[in-house]
Order: structure tokens, then C-alpha cells, then sequence
């Protein structure tokens, strides 16, 4: 069989393809790691708990924030942490920021007032985070567990470990999509959420 030489530019498209293929795969598998490890069982207490925000009602969490909400006060009754920090902003028109709205839930739900702070900066995980850090950079406090859903643990790991918080994360599977299609979505869109934090930072 005659040997067939291949254009330059097709060999190099195809290493180009093979390269973000494994880059995607690599970076898939490591989300779905993060989000089978549970940074509470590495360490015994935190100086806080951060609670990343999700959709609010007029005041009311959604079901996923209310999951979040319940795992932070499950560390929280085990004495992992003196203080919960609820994050999050709101959308224009809103009469109650996610912070707000979290902290409340848990006041309502026993958690002592002064136990709970609501910072309600950010209106992405980058930006609510950034708020945290200088918060508790104010308070010389270094570390923190992150409640979120499970996908999102190796990101705000990162990003939390890119504004100096000494992050573990600490998710709740109670909050997240229980069918397997929405778990797979979640997967997906995280991993390729990771690799624009990986590449472009924040």
C-alpha cells in the first residue's frame, strides 16, 4: 500500500483535537473526583463555614439553596465552625439578596443570630468569594469550608485557594439534581467552567 503523507495543517488540526480532547477528559475526571471527596472528613474545625448562594423567592431559598443551607447547619451543630457566612447577591428587582434570604433560613431553623453573617456581594461565585476572602481577611481568618453542590467543589476550591481562603469543600448531595440527566448536565457544564478558570482566571 502506498504510503499517504499527510498535509502539515490536517496533522497539526488533529493534534490540536487530540490535545483538548485529553485536556477535557482530564479535567472531567477531576471534577468528578472533587465531587466524591468531602474536605470536612480532612480536617476536624474550620474558622468558618461560606455558604455559596443559589435562587431565592422573595425571600424564600430555593430547594438546592435550602439543601446548601441545612448541610451548613449540619457542620455547624457539629461544632466544625463558630460562623456561617451566607453569600450571594441579588437580581435587579429582587426585594431580598441570597445572602439575606440564607440567613434567615437559618435563623429560622435555629441557628443563633450572632452566629450568622450574610454578605450579600457578587453576583458570581468569583465575586461572592472575593467578598468572603477580604471578610474574613479583615478578622485574620484563613479558613473555611465551602458548601455548594458537589460539580462545583474542585472550582471554588481553586478559586477560593486563588484569594488566599484555605478551602475545604463540603457539599451536599442533598441539594443536588437527582436524575441522571441533570446530574450528567451538571457535570459537563462544570467541567468546562473549571477549564475557563483554569485558562482565564476567576
Amino acid at each position: 500500500m502506498p504510503f499517504v503523507r499527510r498535509h502539515p495543517v490536517v496533522t497539526a488540526v488533529g493534534v490540536v483535537a487530540l490535545v483538548c480532547v485529553a485536556l477535557v477528559a482530564t479535567a472531567a475526571i477531576a471534577v468528578w473526583r472533587a465531587a466524591h471527596r468531602d474536605g470536612a472528613a480532612e480536617i476536624e474545625r474550620a474558622d468558618v463555614i461560606l455558604v455559596l448562594g443559589a435562587a431565592q423567592y422573595d425571600g424564600d431559598p430555593s430547594p438546592v439553596f435550602a439543601g446548601r443551607l441545612e448541610h451548613a447547619q449540619l457542620l455547624y451543630d457539629e461544632d466544625r465552625a463558630d460562623t456561617i457566612v451566607v453569600l450571594g447577591a441579588g437580581a435587579p428587582g429582587d426585594r431580598s439578596t441570597e445572602a439575606e434570604a440564607g440567613r434567615g433560613w437559618l435563623v429560622d431553623h435555629g441557628v443563633p443570630d450572632s452566629a450568622v453573617v450574610a454578605s450579600p456581594h457578587g453576583s458570581t461565585t468569583y465575586e461572592s468569594l472575593q467578598a468572603a476572602a477580604d471578610w474574613m481577611s479583615s478578622r485574620d481568618l484563613h479558613s473555611a469550608f465551602l458548601v455548594s453542590d458537589p460539580w462545583h467543589n474542585l472550582r471554588v476550591e481553586k478559586m477560593a485557594s486563588d484569594l488566599g481562603i484555605d478551602g475545604y469543600a463540603s457539599a451536599t448531595w442533598h441539594s443536588a439534581a437527582k436524575s441522571e440527566d441533570t446530574r450528567l448536565e451538571g457535570y459537563v457544564r462544570e467541567t468546562l467552567a473549571y477549564l475557563y478558570c483554569r485558562v482565564f482566571g476567576g
